[in-house]
């Protein structure tokens, strides 16, 4: 469960047992490592929303996300502002991906990548009928890009083209 600052009940602003306040440890682990605050992105305008034209079970799904995902034999990402992207085969074998990241403790996705790269997972509700099938490529890059604008004018519309080509219906990110 993740906890933003945001209230969480009529009274209260403190973290419910368990929660994570990520904006703080954010803001933490870039003072440990010497950079500036980090500037957190904050939209003019609301996200476009919508709505799914077709049931889960007959859709498309696309997998992007900001871990720092690689597979053996791809460059890994570098650790400051990397505004480039992997492509990752959705038929790959999960043990042959890697994550590096300056932001985040890399053990648990060491242990398992799909605790930020949910791969199998999503081949499971593939198999169980849950989901209609999975694009041909998942795409990862590494988040905390300072550039805002790198990824409005590079990252984003090139992600945007590459997942209107695979015909995607659904698109899960994962944010780390």
């Amino acid at each position: 469960m993740s906890y933003a600052g945001a209230r969480m009940g009529p009274e209260r602003d403190e973290a419910p047992p368990g929660a994570v306040d990520y904006i703080a440890e954010t803001r933490a682990t870039y003072d440990k490592l010497g950079y500036p605050p980090y500037r957190w992105v904050a939209s003019e305008t609301p996200p476009p929303w919508a709505p799914l034209r077709k049931p889960l079970a007959d859709s498309r799904i696309g997998l992007v996300a900001s871990g720092g995902i690689y597979r053996a034999g791809q460059v890994a990402f570098h650790f400051r502002d990397d505004a480039s992207y992997r492509v990752i085969p959705t038929d790959v074998d999960t043990s042959e991906l890697r994550a590096t990241h300056f932001a985040y403790d890399l053990g648990d996705a060491r242990r398992d990548i799909n605790v930020v790269f949910p791969l199998d997972t999503l081949r499971a509700l593939v198999a169980d009928g849950a989901v209609g099938e999975l694009a041909p490529e998942a795409f990862t890059f590494m988040g905390g890009i300072y550039s805002t604008r790198r990824v409005a004018e590079q990252l984003a519309p090139e992600l945007q083209a590459r997942l209107v080509a695979q015909e995607v219906d659904a698109l899960l990110l994962v944010p780390v």
